[in-house]
């Protein structure tokens, strides 16, 4: 295959995740049952957070150390730290609403509780399309830090964990009074947000692949800031239970060997 049919597949996989989540919707008998959204908002956690370690962050400290830097994990720290910051900054200006919480965030606005809910996971899939942007970038800077296959890997575990995410973004709305077609395309449309800002990301690294340890951490740290901010505590939502744990530990594992094994 070439490259760029390898870039167009690499950014698709997450929506198809997404999509395929969404379609879900359509074999809904009843409400979601809240032991099974806790357990695969858990796994979205835990496929986040190996992702943002193994796809991330080891090769951006690994880069800063091959090019000589002395203090080789400054690049990283840095980059986290924006990462943190942007989502931080994107969360306290665009109104969105959690599926649990009754008052919506951001700032003030006469936007509808379903739109709402649907920029809510749409402000978290950002980041995750910036990651498969700057992997791919890697991949293609050529310097064997990050491989094609290992993007593929973060591409292929991305797609799994936006699979329930999708699921829980269609689902609840359909059991809000929403038809289960208007579910299934508003869960799709949360997604489409990934491979934009995958291809912005794709093409301003490759313009200045200095910026690309930056860049991947930056990634990381916005990943993380939609782990801690939102995912784990919907997953631990209400009753306290172990399933988002189990979940996540799942999740977790399931990206590390996929990474290691194709990275």
């Amino acid at each position: 295959m070439s490259d760029n049919l390898l870039i167009f597949i690499g950014i698709m996989i997450p929506l198809l995740g997404t999509t395929l989540g969404s379609g879900m919707v359509y074999f809904m008998k009843q409400d979601m049952k809240p032991r099974v959204q806790k357990s695969l908002l858990g796994f979205a956690a835990g496929v986040m957070i190996a992702a943002s370690v193994w796809s991330l962050l080891m090769p951006a400290i690994e880069m800063s150390e091959e090019s000589g830097m002395r203090f080789y994990w400054l690049p990283a720290a840095i980059g986290f730290l924006l990462g943190i910051g942007f989502l931080l900054i994107l969360d306290s200006l665009i109104p969105h609403l959690h599926l649990h919480d009754e008052q919506p965030e951001g700032l003030q606005s006469q936007l509808s509780k379903t739109t709402m809910l649907i920029f809510a996971v749409t402000l978290h899939n950002i980041p995750e399309g910036m990651a498969v942007g700057v992997v791919l970038a890697g991949a293609l800077a050529g310097d064997g830090v990050v491989t094609l296959a290992g993007a593929m890997a973060l591409s292929v575990g991305i797609a799994l964990q936006n699979f329930p995410e999708g699921a829980v973004i269609s689902m609840p709305l359909a059991s809000h009074g929403a038809s289960k077609h208007r579910s299934f395309i508003y869960g799709t449309l949360s997604g489409v947000v990934e491979p934009i800002s995958a291809l912005i990301t794709l093409f301003l690294t490759a313009q200045i692949v200095a910026v690309l340890p930056y860049i991947l951490a930056f990634a990381a740290g916005a990943m993380i800031y939609v782990v801690v901010e939102e995912l784990i505590p919907e997953a631990n939502a209400d009753c306290h239970s172990n399933v988002g744990t189990i979940g996540a530990a799942l999740g977790f594992t399931l990206m590390m060997v996929l990474d290691v094994a194709l990275g």
